[in-house]
């Protein structure tokens, strides 16, 4: 084992407000997703209200996809901006909703296949740190409340921006600090003493939606994310508020 090894392994990383051995996070986000994979939709539309299905409509607006096109939906999970990609992209393109998750991929599959969705869609288990596909490879990118529970989110980054071709470009949707002062103390109640409940209610697991308000105010503010972007290679970034901050769309191009 070399010294670097022998460090990452001693290293820390937040767990929501815990601090966790690095090589220990990416099996606990597991153990969250497992469990809430079967109503991860329904819980979705219940905790906000429907809105969520907003968001993602503007990502899609934002993406610019066309058809022939190849998009990579990255922590996909349940397949939602897949299914709208399917359509944009066409016979002649292709979308690989990947996720690292495999229950939240077989939802997504199930779902997909339902529909009726299976002629331009594959699908892959892949961890966003490394992910398994050849350079320039998209000409889209998404990953939609998937960074926040990644374990190095720079490496996840790098290599979003290695398989992107140039000209294409990502889009990361994430929850991340509202820009209201009154609408933060209202957000904090909601998502400490509301989500939790609900998570008893609807999935018996209160922890789960614990650590999803916790990873939230964990993730980094909307500068922040920014400039890891641009550090990871990134040109032309900007970010748009959404519902006052509590999400935004991050996007950023390769040239």
């Amino acid at each position: 084992m070399t010294d670097k090894q022998t460090h990452q392994d001693q290293e820390t990383i937040d767990f929501g407000f815990q601090q966790v051995k690095r090589q220990e996070k990416e099996s606990m986000v597991a153990n969250v997703f497992h469990s809430v994979a079967a109503k991860y939709d329904l819980m979705n539309d219940v905790m906000s209200m429907g809105i969520h299905r907003i968001w993602k409509r503007f990502t899609i607006d934002c993406s610019g996809v066309r058809a022939g096109q190849k998009v990579l939906d990255l922590a996909g999970g349940t397949g939602d901006l897949t299914a709208k990609f399917s359509r944009l992209v066409g016979e002649s393109g292709e979308v690989v909703l990947a996720d690292i998750n495999n229950s939240m991929l077989k939802v997504g599959r199930d779902k997909l296949r339902d529909k009726g969705i299976v002629g331009n869609v594959s699908y892959v288990q892949a961890n966003a740190e490394a992910l398994p596909f050849p350079d320039d490879h998209f000409d889209c990118i998404t990953i939609a409340f998937g960074l926040r529970n990644v374990t190095d989110k720079d490496a996840a980054l790098r290599s979003m921006f290695r398989v992107l071709k140039p000209g294409g470009r990502l889009l990361v949707l994430e929850f991340s600090k509202p820009v209201v002062a009154p609408l933060s103390k209202v957000y904090d109640a909601y998502s400490f003493h509301v989500l939790p409940k609900m998570g008893q209610l609807i999935v018996n697991d209160p922890d789960s939606y614990r650590y999803l308000a916790e990873s939230i105010r964990m993730h980094p503010d909307q500068e922040t994310l920014k400039g890891m972007m641009e550090q990871a290679g990134f040109e032309q970034t900007s970010y748009h508020n959404l519902t006052g901050g509590i999400v935004a769309l991050h996007r950023g191009f390769k040239f």
